[in-house]
């Protein structure tokens, strides 16, 4: 894309917001603490999670992407090779090394500043290999241009996700009818006003993304 969704200040989520992650994810969000990037259609589409989850299980994926759109494209570009591509560069690439350093340690600051867990890394192969894009993005988004260079370089290569609208419709027609919602590979849609079915099993988005 030509230009990236703009940065969204933090915001507490409202019950619209835990809805919507809900449909996007297929289940309860864990550990919620905040709405940390909020997509140009108005729904969430990162999350920033708490450290430790309720159970107390350290969970070290602080800003956690959750757009079935965007996560569907990101995945696209890991199975075309670009995160092997771009580990082969910071290789060879001291200012994009040092760059990506300096974003690892933003990423722990952040964290840290919520609480601090101990021998912990930061995310998504940081600091000196790439592991997981979703992660990346979600950091970029969160943070802001010019933080995470590979999570920003990974933004221009994806479509704008948003352009057909939101993902979800977590408040449903104003008739107050249910909607149908259908599962595709790229996500959670309501689709017509009919009894819509339960929720699936965590998306395989969480096991990339630190579940």
């Amino acid at each position: 894309m030509e230009t990236p969704p703009p940065p969204t200040p933090p915001t507490e989520p409202t019950d619209a917001d835990v809805e919507a992650i809900q449909q996007q994810l297929g289940r309860t969000p864990r550990g919620l603490r905040a709405i940390a990037h909020r997509c140009p259609c108005g729904q969430p589409d990162v999350v920033e999670t708490a450290p430790r989850l309720p159970d107390g299980t350290p969970f070290p994926t602080t800003y956690y992407l959750t757009c079935p759109r965007a996560a569907s494209a990101i995945g696209t570009l890991e199975a075309n090779g670009v995160m092997k591509e771009m580990t082969e560069r910071l290789g060879t690439d001291p200012e994009l090394a040092a760059a990506y350093r300096a974003a690892h340690e933003d990423y722990i600051a952040r964290r840290d500043a919520i609480e601090v867990l101990e021998g912990f890394p930061s995310a998504g192969g940081m600091p000196d290999r790439v592991k997981c894009l979703h992660v990346l993005v979600g950091h970029s988004l969160a943070a802001g241009p010019g933080v995470n260079p590979l999570g920003d370089e990974a933004i221009a290569m994806l479509p704008e996700w948003w352009r057909k609208g939101s993902c979800v419709s977590p408040a449903g027609p104003p008739s107050g009818d249910e909607w149908e919602v259908e599962t595709t590979d790229t996500g959670w849609f309501a689709v017509q006003p009919v009894q819509a079915p339960a929720a699936e099993e965590d998306r395989a988005g969480d096991k990339e993304q630190g579940k």
